[in-house]
């Protein structure tokens, strides 16, 4: 559900910047006051799990399109909201500048789609008070059904809603609604089935991370936290490295439902302005355009508008570079915001 800058107008991409980037500060200032130190290696190794998973689409039957994971929902679970929220804006910003995923005018509105409703409404409304404190595995996966069913439907109704704001009159409203929300129904509830497989691991491990996030309370100075972040490190590079290639070639939910309205999976791109601008500081920044090797003359497309490979598996060296690459890239975001924050913390 990465949106391309084609799908925006200035002022509604601005406006959900401005949007996103108070939201950033309040989370900052927020784990400058609570952060555990311990915290923040699982926020590197999470967050790289996060960008990994969020490589492989998963084909929804008899549809013609695919979904991939969000993460939002398991990043608050674990993370609790706030920490949960700068990692998914650093996920994403990697995902933009490096792997030419999402547009820069896009990418307010892409941390916003995919981080203020789990991290938010989803998880605070829904899964806390569905799951409650000491959860049994059957209470976590019955509310991360729920509450990533919840998040994911409300996050698509945003994105319908901006280009609504952006004048967009290629994707009428009451069409595209009607196809953004079903099909984002089914990745939905594979996105709860995912979040809680990983919770109920992450639980089985450390059940103490899982209470930490529930309580706001740190995580008791003898806990270690090596095996589960050995293993979300494992999982991270596995995803990126090997399982990234038996992702799915059918659009996703979102390019399937501009076809299914417009006729076609993208829509026309502006020839000048600030989009075009910011088109060519990402041909710039992005080394491994769309997750591969950028070929001799290629220029580079935003996710949403790039072409899917035909071939499947796509086994593919540059796709694997990319999955461990950026989960490097990932982990030292970051570990660096996490670290300035401590460090900021100890002098105040």
């Amino acid at each position: 559900m990465h949106m391309a800058d084609a799908l925006l107008s200035p002022a509604a991409g601005a406006t959900f910047w401005a949007g996103t980037l108070a939201a950033i500060a309040y989370c900052s200032k927020k784990l400058k006051e609570t952060m555990d130190e311990k915290m923040v290696p699982l926020m590197g190794v999470l967050g790289a799990f996060i960008f990994a998973a969020q490589m492989i689409n998963f084909t929804i039957p008899a549809t013609g399109s695919s979904g991939h994971l969000g993460g939002g929902m398991i990043l608050s679970i674990v993370l609790g909201p706030y920490a949960a929220f700068v990692v998914m804006a650093s996920v994403l910003t990697v995902q933009a500048l490096f792997f030419a995923d999402g547009g820069l005018l896009a990418l307010g509105c892409n941390i916003w789609n995919l981080g203020i409703y789990p991290c938010f409404i989803a998880y605070p409304l829904i899964y806390k008070p569905l799951a409650g404190s000491g959860a049994t595995s059957g209470r976590i996966t019955a509310a991360a059904m729920i509450s990533g069913v919840v998040g994911l439907q409300l996050g698509a109704f945003s994105v319908v809603l901006q280009t609504l704001l952006s004048g967009r009159s290629e994707l009428p409203f009451n069409t595209f609604v009607l196809l953004m929300q079903p099909i984002h129904l089914g990745i939905g509830i594979v996105e709860g089935f995912v979040t809680a497989g990983v919770i109920n691991f992450i639980k089985s491990a450390r059940p103490e991370i899982i209470e930490s996030a529930f309580s706001t309370r740190p995580i008791a100075a003898g806990v270690s936290l090596r095996n589960v972040l050995v293993g979300l490190s494992v999982a991270a590079l596995l995803t990126g490295g090997t399982l990234s290639w038996f992702a799915s070639a059918n659009p996703d939910g979102l390019e399937w439902s501009i076809e299914k309205t417009f006729g076609k999976p993208e829509l026309p791109e502006q020839p000048q302005g600030i989009t075009h601008s910011l088109k060519r500081v990402q041909e710039a920044t992005s080394f491994l355009p769309d997750y591969s090797f950028r070929k001799t003359g290629e220029k580079t497309e935003s996710a949403g508008a790039g072409e899917k490979a035909e071939v499947w598996p796509n086994v593919e060296s540059g796709k694997s570079l990319s999955g461990m690459v950026g989960s490097g890239i990932v982990i030292g975001m970051i570990l660096l915001i996490g670290f300035s924050i401590k460090a900021v913390k100890k002098k105040t």
